[in-house]
């Protein structure tokens, strides 16, 4: 899984915190290694430097092998609060996303089990 990291410029993207955003993810998304081609990660100040809460936004943007790409975002007052919020909705639409893959071939409705 590779992870890019893009930032504006309110937010500084050195070296170590993109190292730093490839282990949160490759963490919190572990799961989906396999499935997960790249990560797109987004961090920008929305308030342009200025003070406010919430107002470091995280946009993920996950490309996924033979799918279509998911994206989430989340706000925060701290970049690291940003991306640890994104990255938990992107495991819960991922949850969703291959939850829904598994239920369509097997599943049995109301009037008993579907025909072969």
């Amino acid at each position: 899984m590779q992870v890019q990291l893009n930032t504006d410029t309110h937010v500084q993207g050195h070296g170590s915190m993109a190292a730093w955003a490839q282990a949160e993810l490759s963490d919190r998304l572990s799961r989906y290694r396999d499935h997960i081609t790249r990560i797109e990660v987004h961090l920008s100040d929305e308030n342009a430097g200025r003070s406010g809460d919430a107002d470091k936004r995280c946009t993920l943007e996950a490309r996924l092998a033979g799918r279509p790409p998911l994206t989430v975002s989340h706000d925060a007052a701290r970049v690291a609060d940003a991306l640890h919020g994104a990255a938990d909705r992107l495991r819960r639409a991922l949850d969703a996303d291959f939850g829904r893959m598994r239920d369509a071939g097997g599943r049995t409705t109301i009037r008993g089990a579907l025909p072969s």
